[in-house]
């Protein structure tokens, strides 16, 4: 709808993006950017301006504004990874994927926050400190919320965004933004959307190019794409997906972007129910919206048959191996000669080395790099990384086999629960955390499949739910056709923020819909 009120002439990208600027600044509370590109966007939408004048946009995404994940290189913007490692660190280059948004005429407004080097489920373990969920602010959840004094209840009450991908996903909720980027390694695209209220989708490992995203796990890294609707994801995932010359774990083939169908049909289709996921912290609520799902597809005339995933009781432990080992050796290059953080400790190279990751890091990467380097030793390499690897390959082959006898979806829960408040949330350390948040989506990951995060209702906290679809390597246009199919059912309700409403109103006044495509 942005896109058309673009083409038609109903509002400029200049407008829009001073819209979106101004709004960035009302919400700067959230916390949700760390870096906001202000002059480099207003360049980038007049560019723009000057397309749409002369009748040649470039696409779609011509003068939309959108958000990166600050983990993610961007040519003359700062790229931080929210760690004092990398504070004024400039990129010589962009990511492939931001490229090729800006390729189509993209304006991107900034980088989001999140958890130090992605290291983390909440957004709060960044040195720009944590990410609030803009739906701790609406209305929806002030009327549902026990008030106290009502500006202690505010600051006491604030819920997290999940991670650690939260910047990005509360900078979409908030409306700051029409689509942004994040990183999935083990759930933290699909885990800040389901509690943001967005759609958040981890493509295929190896359909979007990983070059110039900073690595955590190499082997199971991916872009997300959260936006807010599942038409918006797969006009994005069109633009993106595809070979990069850069990153040899990219697909060969060509990829051909595809159009949803208006009116999906799901009566065809065989949905699969893994019991593994009923895991004994699921909240009755999910489960119960869960089962409410199940149904919504059994009387569309879909088979909904309950499956087994077998080893999905090892798969945080798998993870957590596989993903410390890959940490410890990819922070290495973090050492204070070539780029980063240096130590002004000068006795000796290695006591540089030493005060200089020391200073950089903080607990979270210390104590992943430490698990990693231990798993990693001589005398306990086989006992660890490669056994975790053979437990990886049964977890790849429970979803292979699942799919094999017939299942085309799978539909399980994102979450446990939904967002928990900030304090809360700290009073257990971010390994307990991360262990419980990602139990539900690092085995999509290990697997290397495409899940989606649909936002499903809000909790009687007035917070969203989300669930999660899983489908088959590659067919991201069968899971984005049912996620689009299950979000016409569900009817989520827009957030209803006082500081976002006026400016939305502003801009679209006949418009409800917050979409691009």
């Amino acid at each position: 709808q942005v896109s058309a009120a673009l083409r038609e002439g109903g509002v400029s990208p200049t407008e829009l993006c001073q819209r979106c600027l101004s709004l960035i600044k009302s919400t700067k509370f959230l916390n949700a950017y760390i870096t906001v590109a202000e002059e480099t966007a207003l360049k980038q939408a007049e560019e723009s301006e000057k397309r749409y004048r002369s009748g040649q946009p470039l696409g779609v995404l011509d003068g939309i504004p959108v958000a990166v994940k600050d983990n993610f290189n961007t040519a003359g913007i700062e790229t931080t990874c929210a760690s004092n490692m990398l504070k004024g660190y400039i990129s010589p280059y962009n990511a492939t994927v931001v490229q090729k948004l800006l390729d189509q005429g993209a304006v991107l407004l900034g980088k989001t926050n999140l958890d130090e080097f992605a290291m983390g489920s909440g957004s709060t373990d960044g040195v720009f400190g944590p990410v609030r969920n803009p739906w701790s602010y609406s209305r929806q959840y002030k009327e549902k919320s026990v008030s106290k004094s009502h500006s202690e209840d505010e600051e006491s009450n604030w819920v997290i965004t999940g991670g650690s991908s939260g910047g990005s996903a509360a900078a979409v909720s908030s409306f700051t933004c029409f689509a942004a980027l994040g990183s999935d390694t083990g759930g933290s695209t699909r885990n800040p959307a389901a509690h943001c209220g967005v759609v958040g989708l981890k493509p295929t490992y190896g359909l979007i190019s990983r070059h110039g995203l900073i690595p955590l796990v190499n082997s199971m890294d991916v872009p997300g794409i959260l936006t807010r609707c599942v038409d918006d994801a797969a006009v994005v995932l069109g633009l993106l997906a595809g070979h990069d010359p850069k990153d040899s774990t990219t697909i060969q083939d060509d990829f051909k972007p595809f159009e949803l169908p208006n009116l999906p049909d799901v009566s065809k289709l065989s949905i699969g129910i893994p019991k593994e996921y009923h895991a004994p912290a699921l909240s009755s609520e999910i489960l119960a919206l869960w089962s409410k799902a199940a149904d919504l597809f059994k009387n569309a005339g879909a088979k909904v048959t309950e499956v087994s995933l077998p080893h999905t009781c090892y798969s945080i432990v798998c993870y957590h191996v596989l993903c410390t080992a890959e940490v410890a050796s990819n922070m290495a290059r973090f050492d204070g000669l070539e780029y980063g953080h240096r130590s002004d400790m000068n006795k000796s190279t290695e006591s540089m080395y030493a005060a200089t990751r020391r200073e950089g890091f903080n607990d979270v990467v210390r104590g992943r790099i430490l698990s990693g380097n231990y798993f990693l030793l001589k005398q306990n390499y086989e006992n660890y990384f490669i056994k975790a690897q053979k437990v990886r390959r049964l977890i790849a082959n429970d979803f292979l086999k699942v799919f094999r006898s017939g299942i085309d979806i799978l539909l399980t829960p994102t979450t446990l629960s939904d967002p928990v408040p900030y304090r809360e949330f700290i009073k257990e350390d971010n390994r307990t955390r991360s262990a419980q948040d990602d139990i539900l989506t690092q085995a999509v990951n290990l697997a290397g499949l495409p899940a989606i995060n649909v936002p499903a209702a809000l909790s009687e906290r007035g917070l969203p739910i989300g669930l999660q679809f899983i489908g088959r390597s590659f067919q991201e246009k069968q899971l984005l056709t049912v996620a689009k199919w299950f979000e016409k059912q569900v009817k989520f309700p827009i957030i209803q923020l006082e500081e976002v409403q006026r400016h939305v109103q502003d801009v679209f006044q006949h418009q409800k819909s917050a979409s691009f495509s």
